[in-house]
């Protein structure tokens, strides 16, 4: 049975041991009343390891490093400090492998963060913003630590709990972490009104995070029967699914179901999904699964990333020796969009950064995070770029052509100094 305390009265010492390696939800998962009481506590848990998310919040700083030892899969959000401080240590491993990592104890969960809904009348907590991979985790764990947040919407998340499974348990009323996603402008509209055509009627959509995504669901409105399966959900899915464009009637599984693994979303879809059985969050082990995304037609990848070179090769990580982004879950999706019969991998970015640089590269700069041999659809604001049965040659020009027009003459000319070009006679 689950001892309960107070905001004011957590002592983590009752629980966790000098040493433990803890894990918790990301973005607006993280249970910040627990966080707060564990950066606060650290010097008396000298040793411990903590695995992180995407981190929203920033309660976790470079400073806590002094007892502390900080690991996460990107550089995201507040992490990006993180990692600038050198206290971060990155995973650079596909989100598939998480569950696995874990269950082995390489990425150690002794003991879980959780922040989940109040009981349903059941007695049943809900995991509420994210299910992915704190489910191995939970099962992983020596002890569950719970914030009891009045805030967080009872879903249908894979794993529900009951007092008995929790250790420590508090009760709070704080708004989830806030998603730094900014509304779709003119040339994220642009991007989608090239990306949509590579999506069709029946289609099932995995999406990354960011405006993009929003921008390229709202250009689907006219479609039907459309589908959902993906690590992320974000507020995009909310209209759609209420103007019955995304039905999920025709998934060989899950039919019906908008499956995630985290809503990475604002009060809209959380409200949305609050006791709602067609949205299903649950496990990466299901959400990242090459088993399951195998047996989806019409699998349509929706990614972005830092650069992209003229052959087909992503970097999603690395920009100016600064790791901002993350191996994650694109490469699996992307592979299993390739495989897919009528699927599509579509990486969606901005030609450029203002004046000031290319996103479309001769050779890019950081790690290869996509190899070249996955390349399907780029898009940026000037058009599409299908690399699928391309030559190296013939996906330069392709390439170029959907650069910024300010960028096309230098590309061209890097391009025929890495003889990616044939002479010009």
């Amino acid at each position: 049975m689950a001892h309960w305390t107070d905001a004011h009265a957590i002592d983590l010492t009752r629980i966790l041991r000098p040493g433990d390696g803890l894990l918790w939800g990301q973005g607006p998962a993280e249970p910040q009343t627990l966080v707060e009481a564990l950066v606060a506590q650290r010097a008396a848990l000298s040793g411990c390891s903590a695995f992180l998310g995407v981190n929203y919040t920033g309660i976790v700083r470079p400073e806590h490093a002094d007892h502390l030892r900080l690991s996460a899969y990107c550089g995201a959000g507040h992490n990006r400090a993180l990692a600038d401080a050198g206290v971060l240590d990155i995973h650079p491993h596909p989100y598939s492998r998480l569950a696995d990592l874990i269950r082995s104890g390489r990425i150690r969960a002794d003991v879980v963060l959780l922040q989940v809904s109040p009981p349903n009348e059941r007695g049943e907590y809900s995991l509420g913003l994210a299910a992915e991979y704190l489910v191995p985790a939970l099962e992983r764990a020596r002890a569950i630590i719970a914030e009891v947040n009045d805030q967080v919407p009872w879903t249908y998340s894979e794993r529900l709990l009951r007092d008995s499974d929790i250790a420590l348990a508090l009760p709070s009323s704080r708004t989830p972490a806030g998603v730094p996603v900014a509304a779709p402008g003119d040339t994220e509209r642009r991007i989608a009104l090239h990306a949509a055509p590579y999506i069709s009627d029946g289609a099932t959509l995995e999406l990354g995070l960011g405006s993009l995504p929003d921008a390229i669901l709202a250009a689907l409105g006219e479609r039907r029967d459309l589908g959902i399966h993906s690590g992320a959900l974000g507020d995009g899915i909310v209209d759609l699914m209420h103007r019955g464009v995304v039905t999920n009637a025709r998934k060989p599984i899950d039919a019906g179901q908008t499956v995630g693994g985290v809503l990475f979303g604002t009060r809209k879809l959380f409200d949305f999904a609050r006791n709602n059985p067609a949205i299903q969050l649950r496990s990466v082990e299901h959400t990242h699964a090459p088993g399951i995304l195998a047996q989806f037609e019409r699998f349509i990848a929706i990614n972005s990333a830092i650069e992209v070179d003229l052959t087909g090769q992503v970097n999603a990580e690395v920009a100016q020796d600064r790791y901002l982004g993350a191996v994650g879950g694109a490469l699996d999706f992307i592979r299993a969009a390739n495989q897919s019969r009528g699927g599509a991998s579509i990486i969606a970015l901005p030609s450029s950064i203002g004046a000031k640089a290319s996103r479309i590269v001769a050779q890019i700069a950081g790690p290869v995070t996509t190899p070249r041999s996955e390349a399907g659809v780029f898009v940026t604001e000037w058009g599409a770029a299908d690399l699928r049965g391309l030559t190296l040659r013939e996906r330069v020009s392709r390439m170029i052509a959907i650069a910024h027009p300010q960028f096309r003459e230098p590309l061209e000319r890097e391009a025929h100094k890495l003889g990616l070009l044939r002479p010009k006679r």
